[in-house]
């Protein structure tokens, strides 16, 4: 499937800025199912200062805001092949082991709600890619899936206490359980094309865990799927703050207000 993408991200403040960075994580891995054609990042009121890989292979870009600017605008747009692989990736590449995907972190660590939930998942002999899938559905049905229930900074059982989370927050409880099973899990920011629309509500988020035998495989809890080509991997991490789009801003006391607009649409391939 060829997907054309175009994500905005717009900044305005309540005063001139006098000195911010951006750290930008805004462009897709070229990895296992999908294959980059071309991709486009574009800046008003801010320049480039610099681009580099991190320790989980995502493509980094550090942004400067212009002084005395009330507004900043970052565009990404390009073409993106992908491939259904039923959610494998493959095997495990980066530059951290294998086992630091198996300690939790702040966002994810399971609390007393998530702790009693996995009590029905220990010490159970199914194959690990059927238990993942368990274990992903009955996330769905504990928490819902709610726009606006939830912020960044929510933990995995802040939200499953709440009962109530958007795509963040599954993700992030399925790694937390999934680790707590001593199955090494991780976090996923990309794209999704909605099957009804092309003006998306945001950017997705999914987790993967590793499976034995297949290495990295996706879990879309809030869909109740492993990803297809419909979906576009962007970045990766331990949690959300390691794979967030856009972190880093420092604007002092300036008030500021975020829109954030991303379209994504197939594209007929040429035979």
């Amino acid at each position: 499937m060829r997907l054309s993408i175009r994500h905005t991200t717009r900044y305005r403040f309540g005063q001139p800025v006098v000195h911010a960075l951006q750290r930008l994580r805004l462009v897709p891995k070229q990895t296992q199912g999908q294959e980059i054609l071309d991709w486009s990042m574009e800046y008003e009121n801010a320049h480039e200062e610099l681009q580099f890989e991190d320790q989980h292979h995502n493509t980094t870009t550090l942004i400067a805001v212009e002084p005395g600017t009330k507004e900043v605008v970052v565009t990404c747009k390009g073409t993106v092949d992908t491939h259904d692989h039923a959610g494998v990736i493959g095997r495990h590449a980066g530059h951290l082991p294998l086992w630091s995907f198996l300690s939790q972190t702040s966002l994810t660590r399971p609390g007393p709600g998530i702790r009693k939930f996995l009590k029905d998942f220990e010490d159970r002999e199914d194959e690990k890619l059927d238990l993942l899938h368990e274990i992903s559905r009955r996330i769905l049905e504990e928490v819902e899936y709610k726009v606006g229930s939830t912020i960044a900074q929510t933990t995995a059982e802040e939200s499953f206490a709440a009962k109530a989370g958007v795509c963040q927050d599954h993700a992030h409880i399925l790694i937390g359980i999934a680790r707590a099973l001593d199955i090494p899990a991780r976090y996923v920011s990309g794209y999704l094309m909605m099957n009804d629309r092309i003006e998306q509500e945001a950017t997705h988020a999914w987790a993967e865990a590793f499976v034995d035998g297949l290495g990295w495989v996706g879990f879309d809890v809030s869909n109740g799927i492993s990803p297809d080509a419909r979906y576009v991997r962007v970045a990766t991490g331990r949690d959300y703050r390691d794979a967030a789009p856009v972190t880093g801003i420092s604007f002092g006391n300036a008030e500021q207000v975020l829109e954030v607009d991303v379209s994504v649409e197939q594209q007929q391939v040429q035979q």
